[in-house]
């Protein structure tokens, strides 16, 4: 009987209404925002049947129905970079189950093809100026067949950095698979499989994401330098060992083998463990770096492999210091790497033979035959316990050419306890070791890869030591001048502020009118600071006693400044024994090779520009903040930084001077090529998954006061923003350089007045605005340039107060400042942050309260546990008791929502106690 019956699943009659109100204006936005969509074109509903046959045989026929829309949603007015994440209903989608289109909004884009195909030839708008996604076959099951609320994060950077970056140096170089395109997994047990790369939903891979979003946001993008650590384990340079290493050796579960210069994942070594926590990810897999250079190629981009040495120096060691500490420090610098002693220390090594024989040791015996080559996998046929640094360099150098060439090549950087050391007939041995390893390079890579070694930017002018010799060495001249290298490179972090908060009140030596003053920031990068004088100690910068720099015996004061690259790039150089010129020049030939910003950069701290080259990082003892900072974050200091470099380098910017960046009459190129600037630096591991998942990633705090552009790059610093918005209103004429602080987005949701529009922003950042010789301008109300008035008399009413002082009210003081924002590491979720005077109760708890029950109504309650348990520690932590009782009931919903009546009825009990108590 069960045979001939047919049962039917629901089915709709029609498709339910999603309103799109007629006339609705599109926004306009500015830096990142979530954005809900307004419809402008569907489909009706595709109808797909599906019938089975439940049971055995002779059991009856099931028919069900799935629903199918496709559609399109306008974002925003203008063009975008792109869309990074979107929500369906309120849950992020995964990008890689669905066809979905994102047109950018360009002038010129063409229609759709699903739109054309649909409406006939000539019928369908590309809607040129407005962005806008289309969803293609979009299923509704799970939405309850109906077209979802969506909204999507919509990236339009404004200013004109993210222009002008052609070239990124990408992180991190420890990451056993992070540089693999392809999707790579752990699994841990039955059940139990786990993804080793892929952290977000809108691309196959992390890597995938990341170059998604830099391409998107850097349009004039021409060069990814891809970092690969090997890991470092002693700063004696005689002792220490070069090994690629793993997290965790474990032999089966991955699905993709990881391997390095012959080393399997069992044979290798695994990095430090502190707290529990791995120090550092491991060391790439070959694989994944010849598919990330393969990736990188089919972008259209050209490929720098800059081969990186890290310091697994763990806490609490044993190891001898070579500079005569008790112990090395953690997690040390590379370029602290030395002989043992150090110079400067009783019975040093240095210009001495054994300061020769321990960089031997330290460089190892591997040749360029030890090297074979089978299927793209590099081997190693030299000794087994063979872990220098010549292995480490032909490795990656044979891997490049297996991998089928790269554009750049590094040779190392940042060695400066090594290039400077001397043997017993003052000659650099390590320099000599790089010069054998630059032609050995050549060899392998070909004559059309550019070779460099990115020198430390105290490091790349010359060797002046501390000991009162008189010596001066260019003992680097020799590699810069080898045929075998291509530029000279500079990893370039020169101070180009000396700012302190007492400026404010109008004392800056340098002329600042604020902390990353534009004017002031490029008139530093040849002057100032390593230029013009210098701290004899922290005495004297504390003081603010400046030396000037002076050659009395010469007249070569750029001998002695890291900042004059034009001198030291145009001029002869000679060098002093004694204090005593040599005869004849080095090898340098004047102007003969460009100059490479192997790394430039800057952190997002306040002040960073004081001490560009300091990075937070808690685990390492060289963890630092730049002088005079508060340690707040500041992505404005990160960017004026680099605006003013790429403003003093590139002929292409209005502020460019041509005797700041001479041409050369050797090559015929600029001494500094603005292609060749590489910026420090981008991450692989895609924001903001990076740095919110501090579970997955330790370095995730780094990032709030570190050099990455991730996250900041498609953020806009208020005066871009308020420079685009008087644009967009066809205002010109604005000068808005001074206004301080950035936002990560802000939309104008309706047309309205430029004043309109800049009125909140405005008040937010404090922005003033005055008339300045007819030309507007915008700045921030902390700046200095107030003229100062002299007054040369004083009338005084005898009668009346000369000086009246009054003290407000308790009452009449604000007790407590709210900031409410949509915080992006939470789904741009509502949030508040309060500031209270002390012994004010902040009201947080009351707060998050509201966002427990907000995620219960979204029956989110693995999030409304999260909440819950983050309000309870801050009442408890700030003794708001008034908020206790109202957060154990909530409790209690959470737990017999869950099913957990016990912990229920418990909860009801501490919230009554506590109301009791509070009662007494």
């Amino acid at each position: 009987i069960n045979a001939t019956r047919r049962i039917e699943g629901p089915r709709l009659a029609s498709a339910p209404p999603f309103t799109a109100e007629d006339g609705a204006p599109l926004p306009r936005l500015y830096g990142t925002a979530r954005l809900g969509g307004t419809l402008i074109w569907a489909t009706r509903f595709e109808e797909a049947a599906t019938t089975t046959r439940q049971g055995f045989k002779g059991g009856p026929r099931v028919t069900e129905y799935a629903y199918f829309v496709s559609a399109a949603f306008a974002l925003c007015e203008g063009e975008i970079a792109g869309v990074r994440r979107i929500w369906a209903d309120g849950r992020e989608l995964d990008r890689m189950r669905h066809e979905i289109r994102v047109h950018r909004g360009g002038e010129d884009q063409d229609a759709d093809p699903l739109i054309a195909a649909k409406q006939g030839e000539g019928n369908a708008p590309a809607y040129r100026g407005t962005a806008y996604v289309v969803f293609e076959r979009f299923p509704l099951e799970e939405y309850g067949n109906r077209i979802p609320q969506f909204q999507f994060e919509v990236i339009r950077p404004a200013g004109r950095l993210h222009r002008q970056i052609r070239s990124v140096a990408l992180l991190p170089g420890s990451t056993e698979y992070g540089l693999l395109p392809r999707p790579a997994t752990y699994r841990a047990g039955p059940g139990d499989t786990r993804a080793l790369n892929r952290n977000m939903l809108h691309a196959p891979s992390d890597i995938v994401a990341s170059l998604d979003e830099l391409q998107a946001l850097c349009p004039n993008l021409e060069e990814i330098a891809v970092i690969v650590a090997w890991f470092g384990d002693d700063l004696r340079a005689g002792a220490c060992t070069l090994r690629p290493k793993v997290v965790d050796n474990a032999s089966s579960g991955w699905s993709e083998a990881w391997r390095v210069s012959g080393l399997t994942r069992q044979q290798a070594s695994t990095v430090s463990v502190v707290d529990g926590a791995s120090s550092y990810g491991g060391t790439p897999s070959d694989a994944s770096v010849a598919a990330c250079i393969a990736e990188i190629r089919r972008r259209g981009l050209k490929i720098a492999l800059y081969p990186f040495v890290m310091m697994d120096v763990a806490p609490g060691n044993a190891l001898p210091d070579p500079y005569g500490g008790e112990s090395q420090p953690a997690f040390p610098w590379r370029g602290r790497i030395t002989c043992d002693p150090a110079p400067g220390q009783a019975g040093t090594a240095d210009k001495t033979g054994a300061a020769r024989t321990q960089m031997t040791s330290f460089c190892g015996f591997a040749m360029p035959s030890n090297f074979p080559v089978s299927g793209g996998a590099v081997g190693f046929s030299g000794s087994g316990s063979d872990w220098g640094y010549r292995r480490f360099v032909l490795h990656y150098a044979h891997l490049a050419a297996a991998a089928g060439g790269v554009d750049t090549f590094l040779i190392g950087s940042e060695l400066r306890g090594l290039t400077t050391l001397r043997d017993e007939t003052g000659a650099f041995p390590f320099v000599a070791a790089l010069r054998q390893l630059a032609g050995e390079a050549r060899a392998i890579l070909g004559p059309h890869a550019d070779i460099t070694y990115g020198a430390d930017w105290s490091e790349y002018f010359g060797h002046q030591p501390d000991d009162g010799s008189g010596d001066v060495c260019f003992h680097l001249d020799p590699l810069w001048s080898d045929p075998a290298i291509s530029a000279v490179g500079i990893d370039n972090y020169m101070p180009l502020s000396d700012w302190r908060d007492g400026d404010y009140a109008g004392g800056n030596p340098d002329g600042f009118r604020g902390p990353y003053d534009p004017q002031g920031l490029r008139g530093q990068i040849a002057a100032g600071e390593g230029f013009d004088w210098y701290y004899a100690g922290t005495a004297a910068r504390y003081a603010r006693v400046r030396s000037p720099i002076s050659d009395g015996a010469h007249d070569k004061p750029w001998v002695f400044r890291p900042k004059d690259l034009v001198s030291w790039w145009q001029n002869r150089h000679y060098d002093r024994v004694g204090g005593v010129e040599a005869p004849a020049p080095t090898a340098w030939q004047p102007g003969s090779k460009p100059i490479r910003f192997t790394e430039l950069g800057c952190p997002a701290v306040d002040k960073g520009p004081n001490q560009p080259n300091v990075f937070p990082d808690a685990k390492s003892s060289e963890n630092a903040l730049p002088y005079f900072s508060s340690g707040g974050r500041s992505d404005l200091a990160q960017a004026r930084f680099l605006q003013a470099h790429f403003d003093h380098w590139n002929p292409e910017s209005p502020y460019f001077k041509p005797e700041s960046n001479p041409v050369s009459a050797v090559y015929g190129g600029r001494m500094v090529d603005p292609a060749g600037i590489c910026v420090w630096a981008w991450d692989a591991r895609p924001f903001p998954a990076f740095p919110a998942l501090a579970a997955t990633w330790r370095d995730g705090d780094n990032w709030h006061r570190g050099h990455w552009l991730n996250g900041r790059l498609s953020t806009v610093p208020t005066g871009d923003l308020a420079a685009a918005i008087l644009a967009d209103h066809g205002l010109e004429g604005i000068d808005a350089t001074q206004a301080g602080g950035s936002v990560a987005g802000y939309v104008v949701d309706a047309p309205t007045t430029a004043r309109a529009a800049l009125e909140p922003l405005a008040d937010l950042c404090g922005l003033g605005v005055r008339d300045d010789n007819g030309t507007l301008l915008l700045y921030d109300g902390m700046l200095t340039g107030a003229t100062t008035v002299e007054l040369p008399a004083l009338v005084v009413d005898e009668g009346g107060t000369t000086v009246e002082r009054t003290r407000a009210t308790d009452r009449d003081v604000p007790r407590e400042v709210e900031l409410a924002f949509a915080d992006p590491f939470r789904d741009y979720q509502s949030a508040i942050s309060r500031a209270t005077q002390p012994g004010e109760a902040s009201g947080a708890s009351e707060t998050l309260a509201y966002a427990v029950e907000a995620a219960m109504l979204a029956g989110d309650w693995d999030a409304a546990q999260h909440q819950l348990e983050e309000a309870l520690q801050i009442a408890s932590a700030h003794g708001e008791r008034v908020y206790l009782p109202q957060l154990f009931l909530i409790e209690a919903a959470v737990c017999r929502t869950r099913g957990e009546s016990d912990a229920a009825g418990a909860a009801v009990r501490r919230a009554v106690d506590e109301a009791r108590a509070q009662e007494a």
